[in-house]
């Protein structure tokens, strides 16, 4: 796909690829759980805990991922040279390559310590250690795959990440359950199994993502471009991807926080969170996936130089995404109790998850204001202020507010989930703000003048 024909996509052309791939990647996670837990409920233990510490060094590989598909997005749109693209394409690949390399050993050094922290016992501990050595070993392929996703989906090419990401979820089930349940006289290698299964699968997917990004997309990268990086552009992806990743780590951290208030509640309150926020998934990725599909739109319309069609798009595409989510929760809590029914027989986490997936119906919307306008931002080259701004509101308003209303005045789930819902609107609606006051037009990384020159 050239330069000119990204501006003529639809977000749903774009969009819809990125949301069956979240889709995928969410059953691979969760077909990998249920084979494991045929061989023990301690190996799903231990993998659980060890992808804990995996998937924060993923998180790490997104500031570079993030800030170059905005930074890629943007020269697109101005129709920078081949060259001056692959150049920042270079940078982004050859950091991601050090900070893999970096991320692996450290991993593999560090392992017992940091699985020490979680307290388990000898056998569980062993069997994490294990599953760390390899796929943390491994990252280095992780770190590759998360930015090259990236520069695919800049250039409008998501069905290719998504057929990718197909087949790198048939490769791993099927490793898995040659692996874990050993057919045809193969050995059974449990926690070691699945473990492999991951590196391999991942290892077939870099392969194949670099492939598009060499013959379909048309980067071609060399040693240069790998080694010798332009201060410009590593700048440029280091002030949208350190902010924007900074939101997801905060996130993720209130997240740590708020189940450890849900945790003092007790086993059951736990059990029926887990299994709330399981079933809503599907609705909170299509907002996520629109979100995305927003930023790569909006970061060439910037690029382009047609502000004022990427403000309007921006509230299009919020329409259509509010549209598609509450019709999205009102499937779901149609089907409410038979799809509790699916994770417990308790009358009392059905009745609790019940109210709480109706709750779905002011949460999502927030959900939906929040994620569009942050990526929208994002996308202009405006990424400080939706990191102030969460920082500030799930710090001192958010995560207090779920203590004061779910643990202090006792509401338990439901005043915990009225937080959640407070949190997603008061968050918007400050980027709303930011959005409608556009401020954000003087923040582009390449200015109309640059792009004209180009």
């Amino acid at each position: 796909m050239n330069q000119n024909q990204i501006g003529k996509l639809s977000i749903f052309a774009i969009t819809w690829p990125i949301f069956i791939e979240f889709a995928l990647q969410m059953l691979m996670r969760t077909t990998g759980t249920l084979m494991l837990s045929r061989v023990s409920d301690d190996a799903v233990a231990s993998v659980g805990v060890a992808n804990q510490i995996i998937m924060f060094a993923i998180l790490t590989f997104n500031f570079i991922a993030v800030g170059s598909a905005v930074v890629i997005s943007q020269y697109l749109g101005a129709k920078k040279s081949t060259e001056e693209i692959n150049s920042v394409v270079g940078s982004s690949l050859g950091i991601n390559i050090l900070s893999g390399i970096i991320m692996s050993l450290g991993v593999i050094v560090f392992s017992g310590t940091l699985l020490s922290v979680f307290g388990l016992k000898p056998e569980l501990f062993a069997m994490a250690q294990e599953f760390l050595y390899i796929v943390g070993g491994a990252l280095i392929l992780q770190a590759l795959i998360t930015v090259t996703v990236a520069i695919i989906q800049s250039h409008g090419q998501t069905r290719y990440t998504m057929a990718v990401t197909l087949g790198m979820n048939v490769v791993n089930i099927v490793c898995i359950y040659l692996f874990v349940f050993g057919p045809f006289g193969i050995p059974k290698l449990g926690v070691l199994g699945v473990a492999l299964s991951t590196v391999i699968s991942q290892l077939l997917a870099l392969i194949a993502h670099l492939f598009v990004l060499r013959r379909i997309v048309g980067v071609r990268v060399g040693i240069g471009h790998l080694t010798k990086w332009k201060l410009e552009h590593v700048a440029k992806v280091l002030r949208i991807g350190v902010p924007s990743s900074m939101v997801n780590i905060s996130y993720n951290a209130s997240q740590f926080v708020t189940t450890a208030f849900v945790s003092s509640l007790g086993a059951q309150m736990l059990t029926t969170k887990i299994y709330t926020q399981n079933i809503i998934f599907i609705v909170m990725i299509i907002g996520i996936a629109m979100g995305r599909g927003l930023q790569i739109v909006v970061g060439h319309l910037i690029g382009a130089g047609q502000i004022e069609e990427a403000y309007k798009q921006t509230f299009s595409t919020l329409k259509a995404s509010l549209v598609i989510s509450l019709a999205g929760v009102g499937l779901i809590c149609l089907f409410r109790v038979p799809l509790l029914d699916l994770f417990t027989d308790s009358s009392d986490i059905i009745r609790m998850g019940s109210a709480l997936l109706l709750l779905g119906f002011l949460l999502e919307p927030g959900r939906n204001f929040n994620i569009l306008f942050e990526r929208a931002l994002q996308a202009a080259g405006d990424a400080r202020f939706p990191m102030i701004s969460a920082l500030l509101v799930m710090w001192l308003f958010s995560v207090p507010l779920t203590y004061y209303l779910g643990i202090h005045l006792g509401f338990g789930l439901v005043g915990i989930w009225a937080a959640f819902i407070l949190d997603e609107w008061v968050r918007g609606a400050v980027l709303y703000v930011r959005w409608k006051s556009r401020v954000w037009e003087k923040k582009a990384l390449v200015k109309q003048q640059e792009a004209v020159n180009s």
